[in-house]
């Protein structure tokens, strides 16, 4: 594959629209696109002359992985291809989709499951995210259970770890907090955790960084014997 894209693409996976999405040329008839405040995805066709709940229009979105382009939560479709019982498998298929326009929605109704189907925005129902997040709760979407599963292990209390060994600063030099960090499993990957004490100067509290489906790619691998004598140099 990366021969025949002249070292563009390395892998696809075909049912994805976040893990290596497949590559569209620009005359799909539909993009997918990722809406991160509510973890979901939404559809819009190419016929919809109007802004998405985004507030992007379609060709906006479109240029975003035409012209062999592979970018993470974003995806050309067809029509036909949102009729396969395979649609964006991997991402948890017609329950990951939060709003696509009435007149497509139309089009695949057939196709979308009874218990979705009408907690499914268009935009005949919602005119922003913040509009779209109250829907989806207000019809128990089922991409509101994947919030609560999030939400529950950002509260879990991270395993404590032993603190690093204290360097001596210079006289004079500040004091600089070593973060601490911790990959915790969500439902959709890893969340990096960051806490991030501030200097005993400042006296402020400890604030954490959370970062969300965090993918950590190693090209290489070491795997170095540690011999007797240098165990005990440590």
């Amino acid at each position: 594959m990366k021969e025949k894209s002249l070292g563009e693409v390395e892998r696809v996976c075909l049912y994805s629209a976040f893990t290596y999405p497949h590559t569209s040329c620009g005359c799909f008839e539909c993009a997918a696109f990722y809406i991160p405040e509510v973890d979901g995805l939404g559809i819009v066709h190419r016929g919809f002359a109007g802004n998405t709940v985004i507030g992007l229009p379609f060709t906006t979105i479109a240029d975003s992985t035409a012209g062999g382009r592979q970018v993470p939560g974003f995806h050309g479709l067809s029509f036909e291809y949102m009729r396969s019982p395979k649609f964006l498998q991997a991402d948890g298929g017609w329950e990951r989709v939060v709003w696509m326009p009435s007149e497509a929605k139309e089009r695949v109704k057939g196709f979308v499951p009874d218990e979705i189907l009408d907690k499914i925005a268009t935009e005949k129902d919602v005119s922003n995210v913040e509009e779209l997040k109250k829907w989806l709760k207000e019809k128990g979407h089922p991409i509101v259970a994947r919030w609560k599963e999030e939400e529950a292990v950002e509260e879990e209390k991270l395993p404590e770890e032993a603190a690093p060994a204290a360097v001596p600063a210079a006289p004079g030099a500040p004091v600089v907090a070593v973060p601490q960090a911790a990959a915790v499993p969500t439902a959709g990957g890893y969340q990096l955790v960051l806490n991030l004490p501030m200097p005993a100067a400042a006296g402020g509290p400890t604030y954490k960084i959370i970062l969300k489906d965090v993918k950590i790619i190693a090209k290489k691998m070491i795997l170095k014997k540690i011999t007797e004598e240098e165990k005990k140099k440590k």
